[in-house]
């Protein structure tokens, strides 16, 4: 009978590991209302992935460096929200957080919000800080080979995005209600688009 009851005990813990683990793949803070989609190298599981991109968790964060162009996408759908994202992106790298995406199975800078990180762009005041074919970035600011914070909310028609403490891109508009979100690794056409690394992601519905 101890036997038995020492091997019950034991399927008890594993579940309860195996519970919290799942826990943490998507945390919620009740307090604030934040959910914490990323943190470190834990959080493929909120994501789908759509493309070739190598997104894979390493050294403490998710990254992706191979591929032709590709996308981790969020599971859940949004319409309001505040998002904080702490990445690295490097110097030459092609990039952006896609909100709002029309089709989680096809996601394009034409039928999603883009918040780009993008420094070698041709036209630079679309690159990094820009809201992708809507509003120019201003000021122009650098985002590669150093780790950046982008704080962005979707309000309504309302589109705001903070690089680094500084408001670079506002702007009104009506096309995208709600959709999924989705980290891009781009390329430079057959050349892979640089590094790309995430170590925090948080959500907070509006």
């Amino acid at each position: 009978m101890e036997r038995f009851t020492g091997f019950v005990s034991g399927l008890l813990v594993i579940a309860f590991a195996a519970f919290g683990c799942a826990q943490m793949s998507s945390m919620h803070d009740s307090a604030t209302g934040w959910t914490t989609l990323i943190d470190g190298d834990k959080g493929l599981d909120n994501f789908n992935r759509v493309g070739d991109a190598n997104w894979r968790a390493e050294d403490g964060t998710i990254v992706a460096d191979k591929g032709t162009g590709g996308f981790l996408v969020t599971k859940n759908s949004y319409k309001d929200f505040q998002l904080r994202a702490e990445f690295w992106a490097g110097l030459n790298a092609n990039s952006g957080i896609y909100m709002r995406c029309a089709d989680p199975a096809v996601i394009t800078d034409k039928t999603c919000y883009e918040a780009n990180i993008y420094d070698e762009r041709a036209d630079p005041s679309f690159g990094t800080g820009a809201i992708q074919h809507i509003m120019k970035a201003s000021p122009m600011l650098k985002a590669g080979g150093k780790w950046s914070t982008y704080e962005i909310t979707l309000k309504g028609t309302q589109i705001t995005l903070v690089l680094n403490g500084v408001q670079t891109a506002a702007a009104q508009d009506s096309q995208l209600a709600r959709g999924p979100i989705a980290l891009q690794f781009g390329s430079h056409g057959k050349e892979p688009g640089g590094v790309i690394k995430y170590r925090k992601l948080q959500i907070k519905e509006l």
